[in-house]
């Protein structure tokens, strides 16, 4: 490219000296010193650089104390630079998801400022009798400091306080109707005094409920304290259980079971002959669970299903007591007097001291889950709540969820008024139409880092909710203030700034070829349009001087 440059410099030189000399020669000196002139400016157009050196296009960009949900003007110039630039030089945080997703990959020079930086989780809906929980996690463990959820009027709903140096935080409350609320939570130091306070928003939705068939070999207070539980959870039950070799009670459900969420049986039913048949409904995708309470027939469980149970040994039978992990409090659960040892099955949940209590296997298209706890009625009176949330957890580890046609994402923690988001879902074609409260018509779009969902970008206008429509279904989600918990926007950023660096890691520069000439000097920098204006004057000059 060196060669190419110097043999076009040399060209127009010529160029212009030849004229010049043709002028000269006719005596027309004006006109030849013009000709000269014209090809010296020309040779120097053409030696101009065409830009300033790579490592000279460093965008510098300042997000400390730039509004980054609508950039000012000195951060948007400095945006707009990047794609031309080489490598970015950032102070602050740095740009929420969305506004990096829009800049090109460029090596990136950070360092992280330090900052109070604060993250919430908690989930956008829950269905009604669920628990919400809410966690704070600070960037470094602090003594004695405090976490509250308030009600919309103020009220205190929940409060935790850290007993000693804590990082993360959690609350739980249990919302007493379906409805959209726009709860507070409140962070405060070992003092009392508020460190943040910004809004949660929750949806409650009417809970789905469960469609259970349950099948028992014999009565027992376990079944029935079972059966209580899911009728109060307004589950659709199909119950039966054997009281003796032709004597059955059966309560049938109060609607019409459409689609089963869950086989549940004890050991005892499926040893006296009902194995085969949960076993052919697993076979079409229903999940089959087993009670392990009241298993005898070892031998005809490692027949049918390749199960290899072990005995619970009586005198270790206090150590091998389950404790499942439950939110502020424990619940302490016999083992099964047999228990899976070996096959192919695997753990699917184990209590906090890392003892196994639900094993699963594959059954053709559906699952066979063995639960090894039992005598869990022992809390239907003393811990009815826990031993509800227990129960609760067992279910969503072991039925189905509930048919939904849309399922809606949480694609963005913490949409903000003026920021490009996006909303997500699960069922919708890609090209149908969504329909977004105070946006133009959109359609779904397919996204390559999410295969089994569709998705549409928007630019919110105001805070607050925001209806979204897709066919029959619709979901609200809440779009937050700029002034809305800083210290989580600036965690937001600082892991997005993260993980753009990530994938902005430069590659080492490809050596040169052995053969390639060192260049013997380097041209002076000049801008290209002083020269560029002489040779045009220069022309026009010669081009009026010849009409003449």
């Amino acid at each position: 490219m060196t060669l190419d440059i110097n043999l076009l410099c040399g060209g127009a030189l010529l160029a212009g000296a030849a004229s010049a000399g043709l002028y000269a020669r006719r005596k027309r000196w004006a006109d030849a010193a013009l000709a000269g002139v014209a090809g010296v400016a020309l040779a120097a157009v053409l030696a101009a650089p065409v830009a300033p050196p790579a490592e000279s296009r460093v965008v510098s960009l300042a997000t400390e104390r730039s509004a980054t949900a609508v950039p000012d003007d000195s951060l948007a110039a400095a945006l707009a630079a990047v794609p031309a630039a080489s490598a970015i030089e950032l102070q602050g945080h740095g740009l929420r998801e969305a506004q990096w997703r829009d800049l090109p990959s460029r090596p990136l020079t950070w360092k992280p400022p330090a900052g109070a930086l604060m993250r919430l989780d908690f989930p956008r809906t829950v269905s009604l009798g669920r628990n919400f929980t809410l966690t704070v996690q600070r960037e470094q463990p602090q003594p004695g400091w405090r976490l509250q959820l308030l009600a919309e009027n103020g009220q205190v709903l929940a409060d935790a306080n850290a007993a000693g140096a804590a990082e993360a935080l959690s609350v739980q409350w249990q919302p007493p109707l379906a409805e959209n609320l726009v709860l507070q939570a409140r962070v405060l130091d070992s003092a009392g005094k508020a460190l943040a306070q910004g809004p949660v928003p929750l949806r409650v939705q009417e809970a789905v409920p469960l469609q259970v068939q349950g099948r028992f070999g014999a009565p027992s207070f376990d079944a029935r304290v079972l059966n209580q539980l899911l009728t109060d959870g307004g589950a659709l039950l199909d119950w039966q259980t054997t009281l003796g070799k032709s004597l059955t009670r059966s309560e049938q459900s109060r609607a019409a079971q459409t689609q089963q969420s869950v086989l549940v049986a004890d050991a005892a039913w499926m040893e006296k002959g009902g194995i085969r048949g949960a076993l052919a409904q697993a076979a079409q995708g229903v999940p089959v669970l087993v009670l392990g309470g009241n298993a005898e027939d070892a031998a005809l469980w490692e027949r049918e299903l390749g199960l290899k149970l072990s005995q619970q040994s009586a005198t270790t039978e206090l150590e091998d007591t389950r404790h499942p992990a439950l939110p502020g409090t424990s619940l302490a659960l016999a083992p099964a007097p047999w228990n899976p040892s070996a096959g192919n099955w695997q753990v699917l949940a184990k209590d906090k001291d890392g003892k196994p209590w639900l094993w699963q296997r594959d059954w053709q298209k559906g699952r066979v889950i063995w639960l090894g706890v039992r005598d869990w009625h022992r809390y239907a009176i003393t811990e009815p709540a826990a031993l509800g949330h227990w129960w609760q957890q067992v279910m969503d580890l072991a039925a189905l969820g509930s048919p939904q046609k849309v399922r809606w994402l949480d694609a963005d923690p913490m949409p903000l008024a003026g920021l490009r988001t996006e909303t997500c879902a699960q069922g919708p074609a890609s090209g149908a139409a969504v329909a977004i409260d105070g946006v133009p018509p959109a359609a779904w779009q397919s996204r390559t880092d999410r295969a089994d969902a569709v998705c549409a970008a928007f630019w919110p206008a105001r805070a607050g909710w925001t209806t979204i429509r897709s066919g029959d279904a619709a979901t609200r989600i809440y779009v937050y203030a700029a002034s809305d918990w800083p210290a989580w926007q600036q965690a937001l950023r600082h892991d997005a700034t993260q993980a753009y660096a990530a994938r902005a890691v430069p590659s080492a520069p490809a050596a040169a070829p052995a053969s390639a000439p060192a260049p013997s000097h380097t041209w002076p920098r000049w801008p290209r349009w002083p020269p560029g204006v002489l040779f045009a004057a220069a022309l026009l000059t010669l081009w009026w001087r010849e009409r003449r």
